[in-house]
């Protein structure tokens, strides 16, 4: 498998696997918006998205993930967060999701990053121990809050 940076070119190749992402997690389609949600972080440079690939083949997605930029005061460095991962099911169980989050660990390395930071359903128990594997610990420091402003789109 190869794992890429995505650029515009690879929008209507993500965009589907990006909304049964989302879909998985329990919002609706809305294929459209979600193209052009995609399109304004790739224009701006507001996200990275890495896309798996397998090695023969440019039209099939394997899998892809999502980090946007962040910073930690206390550290006074940059903090990459993993939004957003996600594998084809016919894909799963080939190790997809830890190549792209040893790429994504490469590319915050090399951006002086002082972490990265991964959310997760908690009862998403393969995608915990896939983060565990890879080095990921639980935060035991901090308590993570949400402030819910809106549900629409």
């Amino acid at each position: 498998m190869r794992i890429i940076q995505a650029t515009l070119e690879h929008l209507d190749l993500l965009t589907p696997l990006f909304v049964k992402y989302r879909e998985f997690y329990g919002s609706l389609p809305y294929p459209d918006s979600s193209r052009a949600f995609l399109e304004k972080r790739l224009r701006r440079k507001e996200s990275v998205i890495y896309l798996a690939l397998p090695d023969d083949d440019d039209k099939k997605l394997m899998g892809f993930c999502q980090l946007y930029p962040s910073f930690s005061s206390l550290s006074l460095k940059r903090v990459w967060i993993l939004n957003d991962i996600y594998v084809a099911e016919d894909a799963r169980r080939q190790l997809v999701a830890d190549n792209l989050i040893r790429t994504a660990k490469k590319m915050a390395k090399e951006t002086q990053a002082v972490r990265m930071r991964v959310s997760t359903s908690s009862n998403n128990e393969v995608a915990q121990k896939t983060y565990e594997s890879i080095g990921f610990r639980e935060d035991t420091e901090f308590k993570n809050y949400v402030l819910p402003i809106s549900d629409e789109l």
